[in-house]
């Protein structure tokens, strides 16, 4: 009998536990938006990226590192966007890997995916957070196999047996928090233990080593791509192996170079290429959180527009903008937001936003809401007095028509610069009707493209081949007219740029935040609008 009580005593005490901790997890579920993407969303994506992965390959992620601000303050995390795609794990210090095939443990369990990630711990969720830990990552994130982070050292893993181990270049940039010995810092030096990664290892160069060797590309192809890939770091082309590819003057000596390249098994060249296929193009459950951050961040912009007045700063512009962003749910600016106004526009990524009276100037206002991981890119460059003037309007519609242009170009099968050149043509030749530039002068009017893939990343990732359905890109001409330029003055301090978010289809294309006002009419009679905030007044301080 008493065997029986003290049975039947560890049973209710063990449901009690069960029901306590069900209890506290649907409290949890309470505390979040419901529309996040599901674990569903990130088990395909893990199994679409396992299916392209190389014949006996393992790919390796880390989670993004936690930045530091300033002394014992560190920024508000943002998890990695490709960990994030594949997980919905969004807490730091954990590792993913992924295997082209199943792969059977001491155990003889058959796994093909494994997750670490950090410890529960009741000290740190108290001032940190609460963490998920291995379980709840198991069960809200479709995870099998999930272990402690601290698991991960002595978990034994054969990488010697693998063709190829794919895993983004290393970053020097992660702190090591010395009372934990399974951080980021701690799991990559772990990680590269085991792939026996040499200390010296450089992916900028391996990544050259791997064009060099591809027999699909054609010598003098070969030269131009590792010449390009070194641009940004010219230094890589005295590795003696790169010097001597570039050095040499037919096919066949280049690949006497080639052959002495050592052979590896370590690839940092590969998965980016593979993310990038994966994400370029958005599922269902993805647009509809694009739609949702773009709509958002178009209504900052009508808000703003509403609001403007000559005597506001620029970091007032952008505390409307973020907070009607904060108001819809928007948990992060998907950039740092850029309201320039006059000469400050000319500044393409102006972010100081310091500027304390607006006056007549243009003011270019380029931010984007994030919304459970994915941002919109929206700019639209108004008059701070509500009335463009005659050079404004007449720049601000150069502008307007060579973005339209930029859209009929959104057309699947068309090159990704389709967009580009179909503004540049409209610009170059309004421009000269002008007499800003003569006729065919190249300039630097209008200095950078007008696309780039948005998505998890304002700058997303993609293949940069022709259009598919359901790829988002931006569209955004712009002519920026600095002080000193060789033009009339009347021009000088004249900035414009108008950017959206273009949902390409399969019949054409979608602006995704045509909800802000985009010609000169209608934002003149925006701006004419009564906004909210006129009457929100905040005493004068006394200090100031």
């Amino acid at each position: 009998m008493a065997k029986k009580s003290t049975w039947r005593k560890i049973i209710t005490i063990t449901r009690i536990g069960i029901i306590l901790f069900s209890v506290s997890i649907a409290l949890q579920a309470q505390d979040k938006p419901s529309d996040y993407l599901t674990s569903d969303f990130h088990q395909e994506r893990r199994s679409s990226l396992r299916k392209i992965l190389p014949q006996n390959s393992v790919a390796v992620l880390f989670a993004n590192p936690v930045r530091n601000r300033a002394n014992d303050v560190d920024y508000v995390y943002h998890q990695d966007p490709d960990f994030y795609y594949l997980t919905g794990y969004k807490e730091p210090h954990a590792v993913l890997l992924i295997f082209s095939e199943s792969q059977k443990s001491a155990s003889n369990r058959i796994y093909n995916e494994l997750i670490f990630v950090q410890p529960k711990n009741k000290m740190m969720e108290m001032w940190t957070g609460v963490r998920m830990g291995p379980e709840l990552v198991k069960s809200e994130l479709a995870f099998e196999q999930a272990f402690n982070n601290s698991e991960f050292n002595d978990y034994n893993i054969d990488f010697d047996k693998f063709s190829k181990i794919l895993f983004f270049n290393f970053q020097n940039d992660i702190r090591d928090v010395e009372y934990d010995q399974a951080d980021l810092f701690d799991l990559k030096d772990q990680f590269k233990s085991k792939a026996k990664i040499p200390s010296d290892f450089n992916g900028s160069t391996q990544r050259i080593y791997s064009v060099m060797k591809d027999p699909k590309i054609e010598f003098e192809r070969k030269k131009q791509m590792v010449f390009g890939m070194s641009r940004m770091n010219p230094r890589i082309l005295s590795d003696p192996l790169i010097k001597e590819f570039m050095e040499a003057k037919d096919v066949e000596l280049s690949m006497k170079t080639t052959d002495k390249i050592p052979e590896s098994n370590l690839d940092v060249g590969t998965l980016p290429q593979l993310m990038g296929q994966l994400r370029e193009t958005k599922s269902k459950e993805e647009l509809r959180l694009m739609r949702i951050a773009a709509e958002v961040s178009a209504v900052g912009q009508i808000e703003v527009m509403k609001a403007m007045k000559p005597n506001m700063s620029e970091t007032e512009v952008q505390g409307i903008h973020e907070f009607v962003f904060k108001k819809y749910g928007a948990e992060y600016e998907g950039y740092p937001s850029i309201v320039g106004a006059g000469r400050n526009g000319c500044i393409l990524h102006y972010i100081d936003n310091t500027k304390p009276r607006l006056g007549s100037d243009l003011v270019l206002m380029d931010l984007g809401a994030e919304y459970h991981g994915y941002t919109a890119d929206v700019t639209r460059t108004i008059p701070a007095d509500g009335t463009f003037s005659e050079e404004q309007k007449i720049i601000y519609n150069i502008v307007l028509e060579a973005q339209q242009a930029g859209f009929e170009a959104c057309k699947v099968g068309n090159e990704f610069g389709a967009p580009n050149k179909a503004a540049k043509e409209i610009i170059d030749k309004r421009l000269a009707e002008v007499g800003i530039i003569e006729e065919g002068e190249s300039h630097f009017y209008f200095p950078h493209g007008t696309s780039h893939y948005v998505g998890l990343d304002v700058h997303d990732r993609g293949t940069g081949g022709p259009f598919k359905p359901n790829t988002i890109i931006t569209v955004e001409p712009g002519i920026y007219i600095p002080d000193g330029s060789d033009c009339d003055e009347k021009w000088w301090g004249i900035a414009v740029r108008i950017e959206d978010d273009i949902l390409i289809t399969e019949d054409g294309w979608k602006n995704l935040s045509g909800l802000a006002p985009r010609t000169v009419e209608e934002i003149e009679k925006t701006m004419a609008q009564r906004s909210a905030l006129d009457d929100f007044l905040l005493p004068d301080l006394k200090g100031k």
